[in-house]
Formats: C-alpha cells, structure tokens, sequence
C-alpha cells in the first residue's frame, strides 16, 4: 500500500516518501494556551492523530512535535486581569488541553511524541532570529526585531496571493518602524509588566511565528516532511514559517508536505472565540460520550468544512450504539484484531477517514448477518481492528452501554427490562406499556434483536 497525501503547497495529491524511510518528520501546531480549547482546535489533533498512527505502521517509527504556545498578547492579558503570572495561565490551561485530548483519544499512537513549549526555546529563538539579521533577512528597530519580506521572492507560494491580497487579508499593524507594511515581528519589547528575557535588542519576546519555527527545527531538523495545522494558520502564520525557516537554513526547504484541515462551522458561521459560537472541548467532553465525539470529527473529510451540531453528535452516538451492539452479540466468539485491506487503503487515499468509517460499517453489517462461527470471527476481527487504527471500539460493549451509570442502576434497568419482557409473555400489555413508558422517561432505549431486547441509554 501506498500513502498519498494532498499538499497544499504544490495543489496536488502526491505519493508520501519521507526523507528517512524509517523515521518520518511531523509538526502540528498546537493551542495558545489562555483558556479552554474549542471543539475546533480538537479537529487537528485528532485526525493527523490518526494519520501519525499510520506513519508509525507504516515506517516503523515516527518523529512527531505538537507545540504549545504559552507566550503570548491573550495570555498576558488573562493574566493581568487576574492578577497572576502566565505561569499560573499556561499551566492550567494546558493541563487541561492534554487532559481533554486524552478524553478524544488522542493518546499512544495518536499522540505527539514531543510537545514542545515556546518560553523553554528562547535560546534557540534568539539564535533564529540573529541568523536571519545576520543573514539581512530581518532587521531591529526601536526595540523590534522584524522580517523583511522584501528579501524573500518566494514569498507566498504557500497560500498564493499577491502581496496587496496578503496585507489586506492579514490586519498587519502598519508601524512607522517598519521598511515594508508586510514585514513581520520576530522579536519585540516588553514593558516592566509583561513577560520578557534578555536579547540582543533588549528585554523582550518572541512574535508567534519565529516559536514554531525555532521549535520545529529544534526538535525535527531544518528540513521536515509534514507540517500540519487549520486552514486558518495558512496565512499568515504558516506563510512566515516558509520564509523565515528557509531563509534561516539557506534556502532549504521548510516542509515537503503543508496538511490544513477544515474549520468547524456551528450555526452556520466558522467556530471561533471571536465569533462567540464556540463548543469547548472541557464542556462537550463531560456532556458526551467522548468517543462519539472522536466519531463526528472523523466523520468529514479533513479537508472539508464540518458542521458541528447537536445532531451530529446524536447520529454519531446512535452509529457506535449499532457498532458495540454488533460486537456484543459476538462476546462469545474469539477474535483478535486485523486490520481490514479496505480501512487501510481508505486511510492511504488523502486520510479519507469518512471512506474507512463507511468500510467500518460494512464490515458490522455482515457481521450481524454472518452464520457460521469462522465468518463471525473474521468479521469481528476486522471491525476491531478498523477501529484500533482509527482510535475507536476499543472499549468493551458493557463499558459503552453502561456509560454514565452504577453497577446497581445497569441491575434494576436489567430487572425492569425482564419484567417488561415476562409481561408481554403472559399477554398483561398494559404492564408492559407502563413499563416501556417508565423506561423512556428515564432515557432508556430498548431494541429488539434475534438474540433478545437490548437496552442502552441516550447520551447527555
């Protein structure tokens, strides 16, 4: 099998052939970390989680760096509002990012191997920067250190726009210190009350662009194979890592495959603080089964918009209900888990994740079908494995089914269940209806299958 990836550098869908054959390259960019993540910011994590996980099984191993941002004009002024240093800001809120990711199963195979943070790389900051002052690719002034975009002709054969596009799709801030109105900051001061480290141009600290730069090479090299982030980093910020990265390492290039995943739309506007419509992670995970959650953002393309919306969780919840349903009407058939031909090659097209979710669901659908005992445990062999490589059916059915409830509660719903079952069977419909009501009200849903009635409980 072979990986193809779309790039959006070259516009193409091209085969994956990483530098080193056994050791793939991958940068992520992560949160600013200033308060909860929404359920957007999840979107990356999860699917090049996904896509890590394959890289691994494909080449044996995997060098993968998700940043976090922990300087920042956001965190400075959560922290002035409350009095407290960034410390006490960026320690909190990143705990609870990995806290929530873990939640998403983003954890294992699906997990960065290095999560590199931006004040622990200072050094390596300022070293970037003086190699590009050096190299007269930036200049200092009044205090700031800045990019002269002018000294790159490559300058954006990423997003490709002209430059009047690029400025006034940007909101740069036009500064009379500036040489050209599209450089951009690699350094600048800081007052007495904001953060700051010492440098060659005085107190100060990092623009946002020149961290992952500095972090990526730090970690990956000055050459890497995938950088991946949301669309939305695609200008400017993933525009000034091409030119300052290359410009730092001699014209070699930064990264040989630029992934950019859709945004989350929620009433019909993009997810995002600004716009006020925002679902956090921290809430939906507690409200939700996080699995499910898991489900719906795979359930898209990555390249494609997403609509998030209450129903969406809702099918997704009702489609692993069917899928653990399957495979606890196989508890008593041994299998272990391998991986479908089928799921593989969808992943290997473009990470076509909804194409792997749909092989997922043929595979139940015969499974439920199936009659001897050798074809029940190659199908469920295969529906855990296809779940295995996509972070999903990995607990078991009674663990799924019994979410959110005691041992004691799974009894007396059981108890019920077989009363209602017992009534039907001696023909007192009308105790059967009361019980069938009294279940509903409490969110229980029954279902009726060859090997008898089930039960399993809405989400929320």
């Amino acid at each position: 099998m072979n990986l193809s990836l779309y790039n959006t550098l070259s516009r193409r869908v091209e085969p994956f052939v990483p530098l080193d054959p056994a050791c793939p390259t991958m940068y992520v960019c992560g949160p600013t970390v200033y308060n909860y993540v929404h359920i957007g910011n999840a979107r990356g994590p999860v699917v090049f989680g996904v896509l890590a996980a394959l890289l691994r099984r494909r080449f044996g191993g995997l060098r993968y760096a998700r940043n976090i941002t922990d300087v920042d004009d956001k965190i400075n002024a959560a922290a002035k509002e409350l009095g407290a240093p960034i410390t006490a800001i960026t320690g909190k809120y990143a705990a609870a990012y990995r806290e929530d990711m873990a939640a998403l199963g983003v954890t294992g195979a699906f997990a960065p191997d290095i999560e590199p943070e931006a004040t622990r790389h200072i050094d390596q900051i300022i070293a970037m920067t003086r190699r590009l002052i050096d190299d007269g690719h930036a200049y200092a002034a009044e205090g700031h250190v800045l990019f002269s975009v002018a000294s790159f002709p490559g300058y954006g054969k990423l997003s490709r726009r002209d430059t009047d596009e690029m400025l006034a799709g940007a909101r740069v801030e036009v500064a009379p210190y500036k040489r050209d109105p599209g450089d951009f900051v690699l350094w600048k001061p800081s007052s007495d009350d904001l953060p700051g480290w010492d440098s060659p141009w005085g107190r100060g600290r990092p623009g946002w662009h020149i961290e992952c730069s500095a972090m990526a090479e730090a970690h990956l090299g000055a050459t890497i194979d995938i950088h991946a982030g949301g669309i939305d980093l695609q200008f400017p910020h993933h525009e000034n890592e091409v030119a300052q990265s290359e410009c730092a390492h001699g014209g070699a290039p930064f990264a040989r495959w630029w992934l950019h995943n859709g945004m989350l739309n929620f009433g019909g506007a993009k997810m995002a603080k600004s716009v006020g419509n925002i679902q956090r992670v921290h809430d939906l995970v507690r409200q939700n089964p996080p699995e499910a959650l898991r489900y719906a953002l795979l359930s898209a393309h990555y390249r494609q918009p997403l609509e998030w919306s209450d129903g969406l969780i809702e099918q997704s919840v009702r489609t692993l209900d069917r899928l653990y349903g399957t495979l606890r009407d196989l508890d008593d058939v041994p299998a272990e888990a391998v991986i479908p031909d089928s799921v593989e090659a969808a992943l290997d097209d473009d990470l076509n994740t909804p194409a792997a979710l749909a092989e997922i669901a043929r595979i139940a659908g015969e499974a439920r079908k199936a009659v001897s005992g050798d074809d029940k445990a190659t199908l469920k062999a295969q529906l855990l494995g296809a779940g295995r490589i996509l972070g999903l059916l990995q607990q078991s059915p009674a663990d799924w089914f019994s979410r959110g409830a005691s041992g004691d509660d799974d009894a007396r719903i059981q108890a019920l269940v077989d009363a209602r079952t017992a009534a039907k069977k001696a023909r007192d419909f009308a105790r059967a209806d009361a019980i069938r009501d009294q279940l509903a009200a409490e969110g229980i849903l029954l279902e009726d299958t060859p090997q008898g009635v089930r039960w399993l409980r809405k989400h929320g």
